[in-house]
């Protein structure tokens, strides 16, 4: 029989894949509604929660709702159960559904909104549009017996130490002597109290990522035969990742604004699509960014994009990117329910077959075009 699994490890699932501090500080994301503790076996994944996508829900009963955008963005001032949002938490409490939300985070994330959307209108290379985040790193260097040095190693990759770019296990090891005694109350691996010991050990140096410090650090301990494990750990001023929210870069070859049209249409399967700019023009170079980023239409043509691909452009706006010769594609916010199955497909391959995991059938869309 399966060991019980609660949302706290579904969170921490979701964590290792967009983790919070990628967030933006005006975001809020994360557990919205219920508890860490609650055992959960039905998740539905949605782009939005709103009271069609909780009778939903409840009509099928799952435990925990994953969604892309927030239930609780702005704080409550009451709950009036004569409101969508108040009948919303109503139903949520009572019939005790957890709600988690990955937002921002979600759309700064490796393999997130953005790299998803790049990767089904075929956008190579994307580098990041609006930079968020940049990880800081720390150098670990860790003394342990050579007969050791393999097994700790793998434990302190496994967390995450050591990975360049398409790289894992990246270190670097001399070779020395160390020295200890052990003491009165000591209980030595290697040697007697008393006596002062020499031992053959190896120096294990490699790159973390400073918010994986801790989980690195218990692995290595885990995994270090000594009852003290002798260790550095030093500041370096190399830069590591950049994160943030959209993406930009080129397509495999040029093709008219008109035929990117039609594949933002099939890719991200929304129905209308608004657009500014000379569909017979060649497009090369796209930016992209999931929900609403018409604030970055400067940034979007400062970085060489011929074409940028976002919701919820307003008139002016798409008059000022005109007028500086940047076309745009608008398929509306709701494009970003691509997410749901992503999302799925993650969770399933994490929790392989514990988890009963279903993607919203709910349209949450406002919008309907005639």
């Amino acid at each position: 029989m399966a060991a019980e699994i609660r949302n706290a490890e579904v969170f921490k699932a979701m964590e290792t894949w967009a983790p919070k501090h990628l967030a933006y500080d005006w975001d809020n994301v994360g557990l919205q509604i219920g508890s860490f503790g609650k055992p959960v076996k039905n998740i539905m994944i949605t782009l939005d929660v709103l009271e069609a996508t909780v009778d939903e829900a409840v009509e099928n009963n799952i435990d925990l709702i994953i969604a892309h955008h927030p239930l609780l963005f702005k704080p409550l001032n009451q709950i009036n159960l004569e409101t969508a949002k108040g009948r919303i938490i109503q139903k949520l409490m009572k019939y005790d559904i957890s709600v988690y939300a990955a937002h921002t985070n979600f759309d700064a994330a490796d393999g997130g909104m953005n790299d998803i959307m790049c990767n089904l209108l075929g956008i190579n290379n994307p580098i990041v549009l609006d930079k968020n985040y940049t990880e800081k790193l720390v150098k670990i260097a860790v003394f342990v017996p050579r007969s050791h040095a393999d097994e700790v190693r793998d434990a302190m990759s496994r967390k995450g130490a050591g990975h360049i770019g398409d790289y894992s296990h990246c270190t670097f090891q001399s070779q020395g002597q160390g020295t200890f005694k052990p003491l009165e109350g000591s209980d030595p691996y290697i040697g007697a109290q008393g006596e002062l010991e020499f031992v053959d050990e190896v120096k294990i140096e490699t790159i973390i990522p400073a918010a994986k410090m801790t989980p690195v650090i218990n692995a290595m301990i885990e995994a270090h035969p000594y009852e003290e494990a002798a260790y550095d750990i030093y500041p370096v001023e190399n830069s590591g990742n950049v994160y943030g929210v959209g993406r930009i870069g080129t397509l495999n070859e040029q093709i008219s604004l008109k035929t990117l049209c039609t594949r933002v249409k099939n890719e991200l399967d929304v129905q209308n699509i608004r657009v500014t700019g000379d569909l017979d023009r060649n497009i090369k170079t796209v930016a992209v960014l999931g929900g609403s980023g018409e604030k970055y239409i400067k940034k979007a043509k400062h970085m060489g994009a011929d074409v940028y691909i976002t919701g919820d452009m307003t008139f002016h706006s798409a008059q000022d990117a005109s007028e500086m010769g940047l076309s745009v594609i608008d398929p509306g916010h709701y494009a970003e329910k691509v997410m749901t199955s992503y999302t799925k497909s993650f969770l399933d391959d994490f929790f392989e077959e514990n988890l009963n995991i279903a993607v919203s059938q709910s349209n949450t869309d406002p919008f309907q075009f005639i």
